[in-house]
């Protein structure tokens, strides 16, 4: 199958953790699907779901460009892993041709960063997918959920939902990074890093 690589959207399956901070990469992939459906180029496949590791799609992103693999693990977030080395084993896609998407507490709402490799920062699905893999060098789509409010506790923090205000903010953020996404697809590592990190919202 020809690919042009394997976007990863990280968060929990389920209906008590849909639209949390901790599934804002879930939401990423989300937003990816409802906007190719808006675009008469775009075609997009459901390849699994069901009992699978993961739901998984091939998708157009960028006019005459070979489709994208969008990924939903459904391993939950500390065995992102697994499902991510059974789309690339099955797939033959290497760790430099995958985007990870994911929730990033250590920067603010309404912010977001791009980079290849790094460390986990405490991110237990960044941390699977490393082991499983056995490379940190994968690029990583960081969205910024923000700290919980002071004496606030983290995972309660994570786990909740966004806030009726924060929903512009939101969207604004996801409809930047799939234009990052796109920046990335047709022009690479530094145009995307720099469209990415220098958004504000």
């Amino acid at each position: 199958m020809n690919i042009s690589g394997l976007i990863i959207g990280l968060g929990n399956p389920g209906r008590e953790y849909d639209r949390t901070r901790h599934n804002f990469g879930f939401m990423f992939i989300d937003a990816l699907l409802e906007e190719a459906q808006r675009n008469p180029f775009a075609r997009c496949e459901q390849l699994s779901g069901g009992k699978k590791k993961y739901d998984l799609w091939r998708c157009d992103i960028v006019e005459g460009q070979a489709p994208w693999l969008l990924a939903k693990p459904q391993t939950f977030m500390n065995l992102s892993g697994e499902a991510v080395l059974a789309i690339a084993s099955f797939y033959r896609v290497k760790p430099a041709a995958m985007v990870v998407a994911h929730d990033e507490l250590d920067l603010p709402l309404g912010r977001m960063r791009f980079k290849m490799g790094g460390g986990n920062a405490g991110h237990n699905g960044l941390k699977s997918i490393t082991q499983c893999l056995g490379t940190p060098d994968f690029h990583r789509l960081r969205l910024g959920i923000g700290k919980p409010p002071a004496g606030g506790e983290t995972t309660g923090w994570v786990l909740g939902r966004f806030s009726q205000s924060d929903t512009a903010m939101v969207d604004a953020v996801l409809e930047a990074a799939i234009q990052g996404i796109r920046t990335f697809a047709t022009e690479g590592d530094v145009a995307a890093t720099q469209y990415i990190n220098a958004f504000r919202s």
